[in-house]
Formats: structure tokens, C-alpha cells, sequence
């Protein structure tokens, strides 16, 4: 059995390490210091040496928090607070006075012991932590001139043999007495020196407390550890039906059992909040092994909890480093929480106890009633039918939440999508953050909100009619997350590589080209054992209805940049769908793939042989961001037939409706920052001006909805949102800002023409999803590199009355053109979006738009009608009507159009018309017209009479 003496708890740069040094080594808070940081040593993270600036952000506080008085500095801002100065060769300074640096008040300046230190660059991409111990924390120096220093032990607790001496020494920067306790009994005291050493031999458990007051003063320091006897775990089975993590008793509620999976492992111990734990490593809490399982466990009373409602708890992984359990549900973050904390997105959140121990705790909350799920019924959308709204709840709305989205799904609802896929909310590193970062793969970011309240939204969603899919990451993950701490080559360090014996991460990426934190092994058993696990967790504990599975093309251990035939890749993804069917016949799959086609093909079809008509199949991410962008900007290179399978080589063995398409996601550049940055012009046509590139977004939105399939949209497209992808903080441009917040855009609601976009895409997503038409497998596209583009679909089992022909045709191009429909036959055609009637007499008969028009046809109008907000039919009257050589509105107007019924505008009136304005009609045949009226806040159409 080895001994441990090595790395554990908490671990303080006291006075100096390689990366940080404060000179004078001891101060008072009082006193001037100088602050060096040296880019050339060994960093957590790390900043470039070559950086051009340095920003200190940092705080003072107590042992407790370090950051509890005061915090100094503004992530991600070249602000100049916090700058430092360049000393050349990478080293950087600045010279501070603690006391008037952080504004501390007179009595919070007698309190302060702590400074806490973390240092970035100017953008706040790159930072540099304390690599010393378990690695990346924040840096943390005492505040004082009286310091005590435990040089040995190095750590919290110490492992011997029974008998096996061990020596107690520390240090004082002033002369001291010191007296060092045993389980509470003085055993030795030592006065008036700065150096103290105490040799004494191992023969049972010991709690220790080093305490030294400056002699002759009162000032007073204290280290605390412990010493145990060599571990030696019971060997005995997992009882039976207890999974990895955490079991109750449902006989016994103060009864809790936790069960870690972790081969090669000699002991492991659990610390906690308890009270004969205090986080501290005793052998009450050392956990029994499963040699056939390769499991550690232990069943612990909660009874004598001192807070009943809450469970803390961590790993002690054979005395060198903790980790909380891999597979929490909740968990408490040294760093992160306190920001969620001032910003009240998770009432009641505990403080961290920073006192006792660092990093991340599995929280349990005890007690916990069960949540009343509303809706137990809930029928999903199809899949052909799904429209579905990525979003980021960060960036959605002010207090980047759960009952965010709550507040907001009136307007999701009234814009007609069937569901919400959400980017990660498992828990992630920092706050700041997409979610693609994850540490602990199954516990809910609070960052959000709290559990409850993200099933209140799932349940108010499907009240709705609305599945909530979600993101999830399963390529990879942090270097906090727990199993790959627990097995990599530097002893729990936040760093250096994994070994051959970690159970889910890979030792390698071998995928050169794509390579994120760190790669998960899906080859290995135990990984696939932990898929399964979370993905039921997910569907069954908050009642979710599929999942968007990031970056598939990484299932694989593969060589190479994902982008050949893989049949390892496809018998992972397989395997796993085929599990999640054992429990769920019909949640969601989306896969984003981007590997060969022949490959997706297989996918997609896979389980679809006709056995069960419940069975949907796989989809994959269909990503025409590019060539719809090209289309709306009036270029060439415009082709995105690939929204749909029917885009695909050998389209006619692909599963129908498995490509879920879209125009923009997460990861690609907003269309109309585009149209307004790049778009194309012609004279006084120009896609650049707002108004204009506004409505490029409704011409492609015809020629996106109206294609059979599912799709996607990302949040606020409908309302053209126009920052860029890249668009920092500080309103420039920068790849480096990919993912860094974005401005709220809600005030976009208050410009008509933006509500437009939005009007236009109800219309065509409530036409998609009301009409059997966009169910059909005949349909055509012709969507070439060509301005001129058409789709025609066919619904061959259409009875009398419905929808038999739906026909698109649209300009994208930037000058007037005519073109031919080909309406498949003669008679009453509609355009759906006006209900404007076109009397087709000659299926080869022509129209003309103009650049950016479009019209849906239909050889009937939809069963319901395409409503928006707009000015109600009734009270808009056109007047006389029969008319001679003029009409009248009895409502303001900035646009009036008229119509003949073969859809040609024969008249164009633009201005500010008062109510009863008087329109000139009088070069207009006889005839029956439709009067098109556009307003600041809507669009109305009725028909009108020239004698």
C-alpha cells in the first residue's frame, strides 16, 4: 500500500511561487506592495507571453473568501482597471495599497487576511491561475505581517503504516509560541521562535491543530490537518439495485447510498458536511469496494445532518486530490456561484465553504418535494412538422433564466414553433459561457435557474404544444470534469493527459483537425454504460423530449478529421439510439454529423424497416447557412437544394423528413448582418439598406418553410437580428468574440418593418404546419445558382377542397424579371400569404417581380386562414366601391397596391395617406381588383369593383 502524503485540500502561495510574487513578502493591508507576474513560468490556462497587456482582477477578504470584500476589475474590458505594467521579457507589475486600492472600510481593513488574484489578457480569452496543487484556482496570499506557514504536512491529511514516524514542522515571519493539540489534548508547546519541528510516531487516527500567537501579542494563526492510519476497505458487494451515484432508501429517507465506479483505485473516502466530517478525511467515511464490479460505496445517515435540508459532499480520491461525484445532479462552485448568487437567477443558493475545501461539492438537496407535473399527456410534434427555435438562454433576455423563457413563450407560441432546442445547461465552466465547455455531465448550470423551474418551463411548454429538446455534449469534456481527474497523468491535476486506464476519456485526440478540452472514448464500455445513464436521466427526470447530440463526427477513436466512412462512429450512435429506444420510442435525435453523406444515409434510416410505425429515425443538422446567405445577398453560389434529403446523392434511399434544415444556428453568421455588411445592389435596389434586407429575409423564408422536413431556426432570425457572430462587447468585431454575449434585441418588436419578417414567417410556419401538402415526398426544387427560383410540391391524396398544388416562385436576383410558374393547371390559384385570387386560364401564362418579391401559390386556400395581428377585413373600407376614376380608405396608409387577378400589380401608391385619401384609378379597365394596404403596424387586403 503506497503512502500518500502528497497535494490535498487547500493550498495557499502564502508568500511567493514561480508564477506571482508580492514584495514585501509580509504586509499590512495598509502598507504599498508590488504585484509581479511572470508569463515565462508554468500557468493554468495560461497567457501568451507575448501579450501586450495584462490585467490583474483580484480581490481581499477573509480566509473564508478571499473576494468578500471587495473585487477589482471588469472580465473581458480593456478598461485599464486592473492594467498592469509591462517590465519587458513577458514579466508584469503593478503597485497597489490593499486598504485604498479595494475602497475597504475601517472595520473591514481590521478584517481583512486574504488577497485573491487571477490574471488575463486585455479580451478576457486567455487567463493565468495557480497550477500549484490541484491546479487552476485563483491565486491566494495572506494579508498580514504575522503569518504562520505548515511546511509538513503539505496537506490535509496524511496516510501511514502504523508505527511510522512523521515530522510536524512550520514557520512564523515573527516569533511565536506554538502549541500543537491531538483530538483536542495539548501534546507539545514550543515558545517564542519562528521555526517549529515536532517528530512523533503513528498509532491512530489523529486530529491535529497547530496554533501560534505572536509572543507577546494576540494575534493568533491556526492550521488544522489530520493524520490516519493506512486505509483498508471492507470488500463487499454494491447492494443490490444501487446505481453510479447517489441512491435513496425509499423506506429510509435520512439513509443515503453513493456508488463511484473507479477501477485501480486502493481507497477513496468522502467528505462532507456532517459533522463528524467537517470536510476533513477520517476512516468513518472511507467507502467499501465491489472487487467484481470495480465499485466503490457507502451508505451514510443523514440524520445527524446539521442542515437538514442540504447534503455537501466530495471525493477524496486516495488522499491526493477531490472530485465531486461524476454524477451529480446539482453541485456548489467555489467560483462560479457567487455571481449567480448577487443576480438572484437561484434563490436560496448556499455560500460555499471556502474555509473547508475548494473547487466543486455534489449538493444534494434533502427533502425535496416532488414536482407536480402538469401535463403527463403530451402528444410530440411529428417530425416532418417540427420547427424548431434554437436559443441560448444567456443571450435570449435580460436575467438569462428559466422564467425568462416562461415570460417569452407567448411570443414563441403566437410565431408558431413546435419546439425549443436549448443549447447545453449542463453544468459548464464559468457562467459565461455557450455550454459546449461541460464538467459534470448530468447536473443542471444554475446559472439558468433551478431545477424546478427549468421543469416549469418544460411543463408550460408542452401545455403549449411545444417539446423542449436539448443540446448535449458527449464528445468531451472539461479537465474538471471528475473521471478525467481521477485518471489522468499528473494526480488530479486540472491538466496533462489521460491515462490508458481512465474509464470514459481517451488518452489522445486523434482527430488533429477538431480536437475540444478533453476527447471521450466512445469505444470504451464504461463510456457507453455513462451514455445510457444520462440520456434517461435527462428524458425522465425533467421530462425533456429528444436531443441535439453535439459534434457526432467525434463518436469515434478513429485517425483522422472525422470526414470518411467511419462504421465504428455509426456503431456507437446506433448502439446508443437503440438503448434510449428500450425506454423512449419517440424522443427526438438530431445529430450533428457533417460526416460523408453515404454515412448519414445509414444513420438516418437506421430502425426504419417498417415494424414500428412510432419509429421515427435519426435526423441530422442540414446546414445551408452559406448558400442561403449567398441567395439573400443577391449572389451566385446560391444552391441550397441540401435543406432537404431530396439535395442528397441516391435522395431516393434516404429516410423523408431526416434532414433538419436551416438557414442559421449557433455556429454560423447571422443572414442579415450579412445582407447589411456584404449585400449586393443594383442603382437604388441595394440589400444593404435595412428595410430592404429585411425583406430578403421574408423572400427566403418562402423558400425555406414551404420545403417538406423539419427545420430550424436561430433566436430572433425572425426578426432579423443583425449583430454579428463575432460582435464584441465593445461593439467591434473579433473572432476572438465568437461566443461572448450578445446584445437583447426586444425593442426589435417596436420597428414595423422588422415585425414584418416576423409576420411573413408565422404565416409560412402556420401554412407548414397546418397543411398535409408539406408532408408530401413529391415535391421539386428548383433552387439553383440561378436568381430565379421555384419549388413545386404535390399532394397526390388531396381530396376535393384541400391543397392539391403548392408552387413558389421567387427573385433573388436584383433586377425585374419575368418568369413562368408552370401552375400545373388552369383555374382559381391563390397567394396564400394575401389570399389575393389569380384566375389562371394558361398554365404557361407569365408574371413579373420585382427584385426580392416572391408569391406562395395555391390552387386552393388554406383550411384556416393565415392570420396575423393585422388591420381586421371588416373595418377597412374601400370607398365607392363599384369605382370609376378613384377610391378612397377610411384608414391612414403608407403603401397602397392594386391588383388584377392574375396577380399583376397594375397600380402602386406610396406616401403618408391620411384616412380618406383620394387614389387615381382612372387608367384601369373595368374589373374586379385586390386592394393590398400597408400600414406602419400591418397589412390588410379586400377586393374592389371598377366600373
Amino acid at each position: 500500500m503506497k503512502k500518500i502524503y502528497l497535494l490535498s485540500f487547500l493550498l495557499f502561495s502564502f508568500i511567493m511561487n514561480a508564477q506571482v510574487s508580492i514584495s514585501p513578502e509580509t504586509f499590512e493591508v495598509d502598507e504599498e506592495i508590488t504585484i509581479t507576474v511572470d508569463l515565462s513560468q508554468d500557468q493554468c490556462n495560461g497567457i501568451a507571453e507575448t501579450a501586450s497587456k495584462v490585467y490583474m482582477h483580484s480581490g481581499i477578504g477573509t480566509e473564508t473568501n478571499a473576494f468578500g470584500f471587495s473585487v477589482i476589475g471588469n472580465w473581458g474590458q480593456d478598461d485599464g482597471v486592473g492594467e498592469m505594467t509591462s517590465q519587458g521579457n513577458g514579466i508584469f507589475s503593478i503597485t497597489i495599497t490593499p486598504s485604498d486600492y479595494y475602497g475597504l472600510s475601517p472595520e473591514q481593513a481590521s478584517n481583512a487576511t486574504r488577497m485573491g488574484l487571477v490574471f488575463r489578457n486585455a479580451s478576457g480569452n486567455q487567463e493565468m491561475k495557480n497550477p500549484v496543487g490541484n491546479g487552476c484556482e485563483d491565486f491566494i496570499f495572506n494579508v498580514g505581517s504575522f503569518q504562520l506557514s505548515l511546511t509538513s504536512p503539505t496537506t490535509s491529511a496524511i496516510i501511514l503504516d502504523f508505527g511510522e514516524q512523521f515530522t510536524i514542522t512550520a514557520s512564523t515571519s515573527l516569533n511565536a509560541d506554538f502549541t500543537l493539540t491531538a483530538n483536542g489534548t495539548a501534546i507539545n508547546t514550543q515558545n517564542n521562535t519562528q521555526n517549529y519541528s515536532y517528530t512523533l510516531s503513528a498509532n491512530a487516527d489523529i486530529a491535529f491543530e497547530l496554533v501560534a500567537t505572536e509572543t507577546g501579542g494576540t494575534e493568533t494563526k491556526t492550521e488544522n490537518f489530520n493524520l490516519l492510519l493506512t486505509p483498508d476497505p471492507d470488500l463487499s458487494p454494491v447492494p443490490s439495485g444501487m446505481v453510479n451515484g447517489i441512491n435513496f432508501d425509499p423506506s429510509n429517507p435520512d439513509e443515503i447510498t453513493l456508488v463511484l465506479y473507479a477501477p485501480n483505485k486502493d481507497f477513496i473516502h468522502v467528505a462532507s458536511n456532517l459533522p463528524d466530517s467537517d470536510y476533513a478525511i477520517n476512516n468513518t467515511y472511507l467507502m467499501n469496494i465491489d472487487p467484481v464490479q470495480d465499485k466503490h460505496w457507502i451508505t451514510i445517515d443523514l440524520s445527524n445532518a446539521t442542515n437538514q435540508d442540504n447534503f455537501f459532499y466530495e471525493y477524496v480520491i486516495e488522499n491526493e486530490f477531490r472530485v465531486p461525484d461524476p454524477f451529480s445532479k446539482l453541485s456548489l462552485n467555489q467560483f462560479n456561484d457567487p455571481f449567480i448568487m448577487s443576480e438572484g437567477v437561484f434563490p436560496g443558493l448556499p455560500s460555499f465553504p471556502t474555509d473547508k475545501t475548494s473547487n466543486i461539492l455534489t449538493w444534494v438537496r434533502l427533502n425535496q418535494p416532488e414536482y407536480n407535473w402538469q401535463i403527463t399527456d403530451f402528444e410530440r410534434p411529428d417530425q416532418e412538422d417540427l420547427v424548431v427555435y434554437e436559443m441560448l438562454i444567456r443571450d435570449f433576455d435580460e436575467n438569462h433564466s428559466y422564467q425568462d423563457v416562461l415570460d417569452r413563450l407567448d411570443y414563441l407560441e403566437e410565431l408558431g414553433i413546435n419546439a425549443i432546442q436549448l443549447m447545453p445547461i449542463s453544468e459548464f465552466d464559468n457562467n459565461d459561457s455557450w455550454g459546449y465547455n461541460p464538467s459534470l455531465h448530468m447536473s443542471i448550470d444554475k446559472y439558468y435557474g433551478t431545477p424546478e423551474k427549468f421543469k416549469e418551463l418544460v411543463d408550460e411548454a408542452h401545455a403549449r404544444g411545444i417539446a423542449v429538446i436539448l443540446d448535449v455534449v458527449y464528445n468531451h469534456g472539461t479537465a474538471q470534469s471528475p473521471y478525467f481527474r481521477m485518471y489522468n497523468d499528473c494526480n488530479g491535476c486540472f491538466g496533462g493527459n489521460a491515462t490508458a486506464e481512465n474509464p470514459i476519456f481517451a488518452e489522445f485526440d486523434p482527430n488533429p483537425t477538431f480536437s475540444f478540452f478533453e476527447k471521450i472514448n466512445h469505444n470504451k464500455a464504461f463510456t457507453q454504460e455513462w451514455l445510457d445513464m444520462m440520456n434517461q436521466y435527462w428524458l425522465e427526470e425533467y421530462n425533456i423530449d429528444g436531443f441535439r447530440f453535439d459534434f457526432t463526427k467525434g463518436f469515434t477513436m478513429t485517425s483522422g478529421d472525422g470526414g470518411a466512412y467511419d462504421q465504428p462512429r455509426i456503431d456507437n450512435l446506433t448502439r446508443m439510439y437503440n438503448e434510449m429506444r428500450q425506454y423512449d420510442e419517440e424522443a427526438y435525435v438530431i445529430l450533428e454529423h457533417f460526416a460523408p453523406d453515404n454515412e448519414e444515409q445509414v444513420l438516418v434510416n437506421h430502425r426504419l424497416d417498417g415494424s414500428n410505425p412510432d419509429e421515427n429515425g435519426m435526423m441530422t443538422w442540414g446546414n445551408v447557412n452559406f448558400q442561403y446567405g449567398q441567395a439573400s445577398m443577391g449572389y451566385d453560389n446560391s444552391n441550397f437544394n441540401r435543406v432537404s434529403y431530396k439535395g442528397r446523392p441516391n435522395s431516393q434511399n434516404w429516410s423523408p423528413h431526416s434532414i433538419l434544415g436551416y438557414m442559421e444556428s449557433h455556429d454560423e453568421e447571422r443572414q442579415m448582418y450579412r445582407n447589411l455588411s456584404f449585400g449586393n445592389s443594383n442603382g437604388s435596389y441595394d440589400i444593404t439598406n435595412l428595410n430592404t434586407g429585411l425583406e430578403r429575409l421574408e423572400l427566403t423564408g418562402a423558400f425555406f418553410f414551404t420545403v417538406p422536413g423539419p427545420k430550424m431556426i436561430w433566436q430572433f432570425g425572425e426578426i432579423g437580428f443583425d449583430y454579428s457572430i463575432n460582435h464584441c462587447p465593445d461593439g467591434t468585431i473579433n473572432n476572438d468574440c465568437r461566443t461572448a454575449q450578445k446584445p437583447l434585441v426586444w425593442d426589435y418588436l417596436n420597428n414595423p418593418n422588422r415585425m414584418e419578417v416576423y409576420d411573413t414567417w408565422k404565416k409560412l410556419i402556420q401554412f407548414k404546419r397546418q397543411d398535409p401538402i408539406f408532408k408530401t415526398t413529391n415535391f421539386t426544387l428548383e433552387v439553383g445558382n440561378d436568381v430565379e427560383k421555384k419549388i413545386f410540391l404535390v399532394n397526390n391524396n388531396a381530396a376535393d377542397g384541400e391543397i392539391r398544388y403548392v408552387t413558389i416562385v421567387g427573385n433573388f436576383g436584383l433586377n425585374t424579371i419575368t418568369t413562368q410558374p408552370f401552375f400545373q393547371e388552369p383555374g382559381m390559384w391563390y397567394d396564400v400569404l394575401t389570399e389575393t385570387p389569380y384566375n389562371v386560364t394558361d398554365t404557361g401564362m407569365n408574371i413579373t417581380l420585382e427584385p426580392g418579391e416572391f408569391i406562395v401559390f395555391a390552387d386552393e386556400l388554406p383550411e384556416e386562414t393565415l392570420s396575423i395581428e393585422d388591420v381586421q377585413k371588416e373595418i377597412i373600407n374601400v370607398y365607392p366601391n363599384p369605382a370609376s376614376n378613384e377610391f378612397a380608405i377610411n384608414t391612414e396608409a403608407q403603401a397602397v397596391e392594386v391588383y388584377n387577378l392574375a396577380g399583376k400589380r397594375v397600380a402602386k401608391f406610396e406616401g403618408n395617406f391620411s384616412a380618406n385619401h383620394k387614389f387615381d384609378v382612372s387608367n384601369l379597365n373595368s374589373g374586379l381588383y385586390i386592394v393590398k394596404l400597408n400600414s406602419n403596424t400591418s397589412t390588410a387586403t379586400t377586393k374592389l369593383m371598377i366600373n
